[in-house]
């Protein structure tokens, strides 16, 4: 089942996400070539508790202890990083995921960012992956289906030229899903469309991370023997960016974002809904 969210409720999702946008950007500010993603992780932190909120990264999933509130993913490294010494390097691409629960709501954002001067396909990488999230929010309306989303994702990634060294490659087995009382619900929001199946019917209320994941290679991937960390299996460079985004009556509203999305889907012609806090 879909949990349907009331107007009182989208607007407490959206202070969550306004937390998870602050943490985000203290985290893309602070990255440098010389610090460690503990130290991403540690400054992530520190905005959740000072904004009173706990993180839903840290903890039990599926029976498995993540034990950041971020998760840090470089270069190969598509999703669930794991912080630690690691220093970045200039040139390094890295993606970094966080959530946050304020008054028992989750949001939950991603963003890339380039280290330092990044080699050109990797900032390319990095702008289509994010171009498509906002195609697939841009399909956040009332009356459409999941799959009108799934399918912006994947024609955006599709209509790109091709990077000078390696091609676009959408990762299988993640993708999106629902959110509100907890991180992840369903439905599953699949990055690209599979099968016939058109999904559910977005109504005012749905709530959806959408998080496309893109490779500069293969769309397969292998988990590593920490049980956490997803790595491409050729190798090849891998972009993470995510909103979560609430259809309205009024249109969709970006709960991560802080303007709530009105100027990238103005550049897409599609208005955002009003900011229920004003």
């Amino acid at each position: 089942m879909v949990e349907i969210k009331t107007p009182e409720q989208i607007a407490k999702m959206r202070a969550a996400g306004l937390v998870v946008a602050e943490a985000l950007k203290a985290c893309r500010e602070a990255v440098a070539p010389g610090i460690t993603t503990q130290e991403l992780n540690d400054i992530a932190d520190k905005v959740i508790t000072d904004h009173g909120a706990t993180s839903n990264f840290r903890a039990h999933h599926g029976g498995l202890w993540f034990p950041g509130v971020i998760c840090a993913s470089v270069n190969n490294e598509i999703v669930h990083g794991i912080p630690g010494d690691r220093a970045l390097q200039e040139g390094d691409l890295i993606s970094i995921d966080c959530g946050a629960i304020l008054d028992g709501w989750h949001g939950d954002a991603a963003i890339t960012v380039a280290v330092g001067e990044a080699a050109p396909e990797h900032v390319l990488l990095s702008k289509v992956t994010e171009g498509s999230m906002w195609a697939g929010i841009a399909h956040m309306k009332k009356g459409n289906r999941l799959v009108d989303v799934s399918r912006s994702i994947e024609s955006f990634i599709r209509r790109q030229q091709l990077p000078p060294k390696g091609k676009w490659g959408i990762v299988e087995g993640y993708g999106g899903h629902g959110i509100g009382t907890a991180m992840h619900m369903e439905p599953h929001v699949l990055n690209y469309v599979a099968g016939r199946g058109k999904g559910p019917k977005l109504i005012p209320g749905t709530v959806l991370a959408i998080e496309p994941m893109v490779t500069l290679g293969t769309p397969h991937s292998t988990v590593l023997e920490d049980d956490w960390t997803v790595v491409t299996d050729d190798g090849t460079w891998a972009s993470h960016w995510e909103h979560s985004v609430a259809v309205t009556e009024q249109g969709p509203l970006v709960l991560t974002a802080f303007d709530g999305g009105r100027a990238e889907l103005a550049r897409l012609g599609v208005t955002a809904a009003p900011d229920p806090l004003g």
